[in-house]
């Protein structure tokens, strides 16, 4: 473990050392806020990442900017405990929280994933996820850790991915009624390209809107060696409208209309998305997108502050022509599709007394999923089509003393019904229906304003998906003796954020988190003839710690996140192979504010991992470099340059969770234009 333990322990004693040489430091004000302030969105009620009692990342518009990621998968490398797995091609990621969610397995079940608080699931051979384009979004958190199931859905046992969209108050300034933004982007490595447009208007405080269209396009990207990742040429157009209008005596109601749309069509490409492999070529058109209705009434009450969103997604993907020449099913023109209608409706209220403060969320999720898989020749056994109908009933209740004690109490019933469909339907499977619960209780206390403590003890179950149940072939039945997953998970842990550590304007925050959880009965896909297609096995056990540390002065900024994650396949005593290396991210810059300009450099170190005697990884270590100039002044002010150097060794690298190799060296620039009026 050559690239990871040295850096990692050095890294991490620091840390701890500052921490502890700092404490009987004068405190001082804290103007500047680090990535660990940021304002977390998905917690229930709006709270600091860093005050919350979970493990909680924000990453930020200027943070994805100046990543210049041409998927997703990129944005993830500096969120610890946290990254994209399957290929870095477009439409072949998945995500991996804490050792949770393969390729192999119903990851999306595992892993919610929302956009604008509307829930995004896909899951086809061969095929990632999650479909999307980077500039399409400002925000977006990782909620890592089962005590996200409560308000997200029984079932999210690695935690929760929420994407934010842009949003119109973003681009104009006070006085700007309309805002126009291009930014044009390239990367050598693939000779990708990006032209992207916006459009904000506000011509009243009661109104505002915008327009988002990206395109973007690729050639195959190479590894280290100079060799051609077959698959991972694209190109892809995206889109995001949405308008919010205010109305009341206060202005105090909203409703917000939003439509995302990622398209593309993939010609002569790779059949396997996830990974390099001997499948041959189809004709691929992917196409993802999502229309929702918002309501949002904040009254004066205390006992109302109601949110209900009502969205309809469509996640579709047509293939045809492919060139393999084995007889399946996998090759024929089909369709694979998934279609939801949902309704979610959260109100909040808040009370007070003598020494303490309440905030109660609580409300309900529905929703009706169609899955559709039509091929040519028939039914896809292995992909049933079928109907998902849940409603989910929650409630937390936040409630704060005023001695720094804040305790949170949770509980969630997902209730859910799934039925196949008659033209998939094996012999025996029938109409299932399943009760879900996902209790959970956290505290947090505030020591002294610098230093606090956190823990909590969660258990969610996850029923099977109509995948699991339903699916089977010539050799193996449907599942339908399938029960719930469990898992149970404690996690504590520790802050400490300090305002004035070196300048009387700078600000440090660190936090540790250590985790344990216990997975039983958990549903994983059985090769062995005359048996179910999916089973039950007996237990999985993960556990490890976090460090995420953050620095942020006028002149200077660093980033630390290091992740260690081990697991046990209590069965066969292997690590299961959806357990990560163990990783270290380190970013270290220097800004010159009046100037405009800042530059850095950031590193991912990782060790090596055996799952078996034959299935080993080495560890690596990938340099960055990156630069951006904002005139301030004179004819080029509104003028952004991002320049930046990924992976300047041009090192040949693999991860453990990926199926192909990383990208070789490439050099990135984006010109970003914005007029205000």
């Amino acid at each position: 473990m050559p690239y990871l333990n040295q850096s990692a322990c050095l890294a991490a004693s620091t840390a701890m050392a500052m921490v502890m040489a700092l404490s009987a430091t004068p405190v001082q004000a804290q103007d500047l806020t680090t990535p660990l302030g940021r304002i977390v969105l998905g917690w229930g009620t709006s709270q600091v990442a860093i005050d919350t009692p979970q493990a909680v990342t924000v990453i930020d518009e200027a943070e994805l900017e100046q990543q210049q990621a041409t998927t997703l998968a990129e944005i993830f490398d500096t969120v610890p405990g946290m990254q994209a797995i399957g290929s870095d091609r477009v439409a072949g990621m998945s995500f991996n929280i804490r050792g949770i969610g393969e390729l192999a397995s119903a990851d999306e079940s595992r892993i919610i994933v929302q956009v604008d608080g509307v829930s995004s699931v896909y899951e086809q051979y061969r095929m990632g996820s999650f479909f999307s384009d980077p500039e399409l979004f400002r925000q977006v958190e990782i909620l890592r850790g089962p005590a996200s199931a409560t308000l997200y859905g029984s079932g999210a046992i690695g935690g929760v991915v929420r994407f934010e969209t842009r949003d119109p108050q973003d681009f104009l300034s006070e006085g700007s009624e309309n805002a126009l933004r291009f930014r044009l982007a390239g990367e050598s490595n693939g000779e990708g390209a990006l032209a992207s447009v916006i459009y904000a208007t506000a011509p009243s405080e009661r109104f505002d809107a915008l327009v988002a269209l990206n395109y973007r396009q690729s050639e195959e990207y190479v590894d280290g060696n100079g060799t051609e990742i077959e698959g991972s040429a694209f190109d892809a157009s995206s889109g995001l409208m949405r308008g919010r209008l205010r109305f009341g005596d206060d202005l105090e109601q909203s409703l917000t209309a939003s439509y995302r749309v990622w398209d593309s069509q993939l010609d002569d490409t790779a059949y396997s998305q996830t990974g390099t492999q001997a499948f041959g070529t189809v004709d691929r058109d992917i196409r993802d997108q999502s229309v929702s209705l918002r309501y949002q009434y904040d009254a004066s009450a205390p006992w109302l502050n109601l949110d209900a969103t009502l969205s309809y997604t469509d996640t579709q993907v047509e293939q045809r022509n492919a060139s393999s020449t084995t007889p399946s099913v996998l090759f024929d023109d089909s369709e694979y599709a998934y279609r939801t209608l949902a309704l979610d409706v959260v109100n909040t209220t808040t009370s007070a007394g003598a020494g303490w403060e309440n905030t109660l969320t609580y409300g309900l999720q529905a929703s009706q999923q169609d899955r559709v898989a039509i091929a040519s020749s028939g039914a896809v056994s292995f992909h049933p089509e079928g109907l998902d109908t849940r409603l989910g009933l929650f409630v937390q209740s936040e409630f704060a003393l005023d001695n720094g004690l804040t305790i949170i109490p949770g509980l969630r019933a997902d209730f859910i019904e799934q039925e196949p469909s008659a033209a998939s339907i094996a012999e025996g499977a029938r109409y299932m229906d399943d009760v879900v619960f996902s209790p959970k209780i956290a505290a947090q206390y505030d020591i002294n304003g610098e230093w606090s403590v956190f823990g909590s003890l969660a258990r969610t179950e996850r029923a099977p998906t109509l995948d699991e149940l339903f699916s089977y072939d010539a050799d193996e039945d449907p599942s339908l003796q399938l029960v719930a997953e469990t898992a149970d998970t404690i996690e504590a842990g520790f802050t400490w954020s300090r305002g004035g550590v070196f300048t009387s304007n700078d600000a440090l925050d660190l936090r540790f988190t250590a985790f344990h959880s216990d997975i039983s009965d958990m549903i994983t896909r059985s090769n062995n003839a005359s048996t179910p297609y999916h089973v039950n096995i007996g237990a999985v056990t993960t556990s490890g710690y976090e460090i995420e540390a953050a620095y942020e002065a006028e002149a200077h900024f660093a980033r630390l996140a290091l992740s260690d994650v081990y697991g046990e396949d209590k069965a066969t005593g292997l690590t299961p192979t959806s357990i990560p290396q163990r990783s270290l991210s380190m970013t270290i810059g220097r800004r010159w504010r009046e100037q405009g300009l800042q530059i850095g450099w950031r590193g991912l170190f990782t060790d090596g991992i055996e799952y078996s005697a034959t299935d080993q990884y080495g560890g690596y270590a990938v340099h960055d470099l990156f630069a951006e100039w904002q005139p301030q002044s004179g004819p080029l002010e509104g003028i952004a340059v991002q320049f930046g150097i990924d992976n300047i060794a041009d090192r040949t690298y693999r991860n453990s969770l990926s199926q192909d190799n990383g990208r070789g060296r490439s050099y990135r620039v984006a010109l970003t234009r914005a007029v205000q009026w």
